[in-house]
């Protein structure tokens, strides 16, 4: 226990190191950490360290499903339904059959091994290419789009990979019965997840503090993830579905300190579980190579560079019809949502990077048939699902970076943020002249003393006059020395105030709630700073 303890205090560190090392070099950190990782597996004496495919599937991947669905806005996934749906079944499915038919007639596997690697490599990696995307600062509807694949797509892997292995261990298969079973674990899943974001949102309400409403959030997407799994379906649409639904309707049930607290403790969760799976990823390499000694070393990078190549020209072979074909069928859909340039299309296809869950979906293959046989060519899709990832995620997240900056797709999303901002501000002005409007209406219907109302208006008027007038350049220039002045007042309040403390004339409860002020005001501060997306 005491050296399991040691290791994860040592991947803590590295976690934390790696994380630095990133923003300096300004690389993904994701991809640093998988390198950590494989350095790390070894280094004379480190103990190999296995990656539990249940810690993966039932344990870290519900938590960053939800955490995803709740982050994402359910308009925005509404309206850009159609093409995640193309790509989180249909790219999925295709590229399945594709290393399917591929392996089969190039390699030799048996159509229902060839179909089960394919299921396992088949889904594009939610966390790495979205922290990648985002810090290139794409156009918001690809980051949609992208992040709603993300989310529903191992829920299509993860169902194909059941139905493979059943197909492989039991000898039968029927295609009709397992498209009338996919659709049936769609549609009850959906209700399902529902179902429970309903009950956690009334239930969070009713406790009315903010460490048992926390403590819920936790449970919720657990909930919401292992009933459906262990009645058979995948567990993974319940959680998307019951994330969405906290996402729309979760402003108006939970209380702003929930909120606070919550942002935090998920913020911190998500960035432990993310940063320790792409390490335990990299871990893995020492005993998946002690696993391949059994089969050349040729004809393994040959496979891996097959599939490689296979799942690489079957997203684009998939994306670019699956964007344009519908457009050139139909008139509507054309006017209502014309089709993006041939650049967008190309960075979309180019995110195809692997993941974890491929890793434990090879890891949690059954060692034997029912027959009593061992289960075929399991070390080789293990080595193959661990080699995909790797190529994939270093390969195309280095050179993703270099390709937008090439096409130039991040001039959009410029654009795209400062009209978000100028509409941010003007939200907020809406916001606090229909306050005004509430406090004069209060002010005629209650019997308020001349200082109240005073003191409310002072309020306001501040609140008024720190909001900038435009985000063009002159006036952001004015918002920015505003900010960072505001900043230096902020701390030495804060230098005042422990002086205070240390000469006895404030207690440490005092300090903390002006602390607090303090905190929340600096917050503010940052959450208001206009960032133009820059590469």
């Amino acid at each position: 226990m005491e050296a399991r303890f040691q290791i994860f205090l040592i991947l803590l560190a590295v976690l934390a190191g790696t994380a630095v090392l990133a923003r300096r070099l300004n690389i993904a950190p994701a991809i640093l950490l998988m390198v950590a990782g494989i350095a790390l597996a070894f280094v004379p004496g480190m103990p190999s360290v296995e990656l539990p495919p249940e810690l993966v599937l039932l344990v870290v991947l519900p938590p960053l499903i939800y955490s995803a669905g709740v982050a994402m806005s359910w308009r925005e996934f509404k309206y850009s339904l159609r093409p995640i749906i193309l790509l989180a079944v249909g790219c999925v499915i295709f590229t399945a059959f594709a290393v399917a038919a591929a392996t089969h007639y190039l390699i030799g596997l048996p159509w229902s091994v060839g179909f089960l690697l394919g299921a396992i490599v088949a889904p594009p990696d939610v966390v790495a290419p979205l922290a990648i995307a985002r810090k290139l600062g794409l156009p918001r509807r690809m980051l949609v789009v992208l992040e709603g694949e993300g989310l529903a797509n191992d829920a299509t892997a993860l169902i194909l990979y059941r139905f493979a292995v059943v197909a492989i261990t039991t000898g039968t298969f029927s295609l009709s019965k397992a498209t009338g079973t996919f659709l049936a674990i769609v549609a009850c899943e959906v209700l399902f997840g529902i179902a429970v974001g309903w009950v956690s949102l009334r239930a969070r309400h009713y406790a009315r503090d903010p460490q048992v409403e926390i403590t819920l959030s936790l449970i919720t997407p657990y909930l919401a993830y292992w009933v459906p799994e262990h009645s058979g379906g995948s567990g993974v649409i319940a959680t998307v579905a019951c994330g969405l639904y906290m996402s729309w309707n979760g402003p108006l049930w939970i209380s702003a300190a929930t909120r606070l607290q919550g942002v935090f403790f998920w913020n911190l969760i998500i960035y432990l579980i993310e940063g320790l799976l792409f390490l335990l990823t990299g871990f893995q390499m020492r005993s998946i190579l002690e696993r391949s000694k059994a089969f050349p070393l040729d004809d393994i990078l040959w496979v891996i560079a097959l599939v490689v190549a296979i799942i690489i020209v079957a997203r684009f072979a998939w994306t670019y019809p699956a964007i344009y074909v519908p457009r050139w069928i139909s008139a509507n859909l054309r006017a209502r949502d014309p089709a993006p340039s041939w650049r967008w299309t190309f960075i979309l296809s180019f995110t195809g990077v692997r993941g974890a869950v491929s890793l434990a979906a090879a890891l949690a293959l059954p060692f034997a048939l029912e027959s009593g046989d061992a289960f075929p060519y399991r070390d080789l899709i293990l080595f193959v699902a661990f080699g995909v990832i790797i190529v994939t995620l270093i390969g195309l997240g280095l050179t993703l970076p270099l390709v937008v900056r090439w096409l130039g797709v991040a001039k959009t999303a410029r654009a795209e943020y400062r009209a978000e901002h100028e509409s941010e501000i003007a939200a907020r002005r809406e916001a606090l002249d229909a306050a005004l409007k509430s406090l004069d209406a209060i002010t005629e219907d209650r019997n308020l003393s001349d200082e109240v109302v005073r003191l409310l208006r002072a309020r306001h008027e501040i609140r008024t006059t720190q909001l900038p007038d435009s985000l063009d350049p002159d006036h952001h220039d004015v918002s920015v020395t505003g900010t960072a002045l505001t900043r230096e007042l902020i701390a030495d309040e804060r230098k005042f105030i422990h002086g205070l403390l240390r000469d006895g004339k404030i207690t440490d409860e005092v300090r903390r709630r002006i602390e607090r002020d303090l905190d929340l005001e600096e917050a503010s501060l940052a959450n208001r700073e206009y960032r133009p997306t820059s590469l």
